[in-house]
C-alpha cells in the first residue's frame, strides 16, 4: 500500500467510529448488513463469528483496503447478550445485571484485501455494574440508550454512572480495543502509526 492504508470500518456503530477518530484514525464506514440474530452459542464464539462475517462481507467489495469488523456481546453467566429486544427486555436485563459483574467480549477481524491475509481475535473486559434502584433502571431504559447497544449499557454515554469500574481495556467496552487493533496490525506487518491521519 502506498501512503496511509485505507481502513474500512464494517460497522454502523458511532461509538466505534468515535474511538478510531480519537486515536487519529479516519476510516471509511461500510455497514455489512450481516444478520446478527442468526448466530448463537458461547459469548466468545458469537462475538468472533459475527466480527468475521461482517469483515468478510465488506472485504468482498473493498479492494485495496484494510477492513475491520467488530461485534460485542455481554457475557453474563455464560449467556451472550446483545442489544435488548425491547424496553421490557432491557429492564429485565438491568435487574439481573445490577450489583454484579459481566464480561464484555468484542470480536475483531482485520482483513487485508491486497495480501488476502486476515487475523481475528476477541478482547474481553470485566465490567462491574452499580446496584441500581428500580427507578434508576426505569429512567435509564426510558432514555432509549440501552436499546441501541450490546449489553444494554454504555460507559461513554448516559450509562457511565452505572458502571463502577472495569478490569481491562475500557475502549473494548465501547466496542473496539485499540491495543488489540495494534497487535492485529502488527501481525499483518503494519503499524498503527500508518493509519494516523498525518501518515503518508
Amino acid at each position: 500500500m502506498t501512503g496511509a492504508p485505507r481502513l474500512v470500518l464494517a460497522s454502523a456503530s458511532p461509538a466505534r467510529l468515535a474511538v478510531l477518530r480519537q486515536a487519529g484514525i479516519e476510516p471509511e464506514v461500510v455497514v455489512s448488513g450481516v444478520d446478527e440474530t442468526t448466530v448463537t452459542g458461547p459469548p466468545h464464539d458469537v462475538a468472533l463469528t459475527l466480527a468475521v462475517r461482517k469483515a468478510m462481507a465488506v472485504a468482498a467489495h473493498a479492494p485495496d483496503a484494510l477492513v475491520l469488523g467488530c461485534d460485542s456481546v455481554l457475557d453474563l453467566d455464560g449467556e451472550a447478550l446483545g442489544r435488548p429486544r425491547d424496553t421490557a427486555d432491557a429492564v429485565a436485563r438491568w435487574r439481573r445485571m445490577r450489583g454484579r459483574s459481566g464480561v464484555l467480549r468484542t470480536g475483531h477481524c482485520l482483513v487485508d484485501t491486497i495480501t488476502r491475509r486476515d487475523v481475528a481475535e476477541v478482547a474481553s473486559t470485566v465490567v462491574h455494574f452499580a446496584d441500581l434502584s428500580d427507578r434508576e433502571i426505569e429512567e435509564y431504559v426510558g432514555t432509549g440508550e440501552p436499546l441501541r447497544v450490546a449489553g444494554a449499557f454504555t460507559i461513554d454515554g448516559l450509562g457511565g454512572p452505572f458502571v463502577e469500574r472495569v478490569e481491562g481495556d475500557p475502549h473494548n467496552v465501547v466496542g473496539l480495543s485499540l491495543p488489540l487493533l495494534r497487535l492485529m496490525l502488527a501481525e499483518l506487518g503494519l503499524s498503527v502509526s500508518e493509519l494516523w491521519r498525518s501518515a503518508g
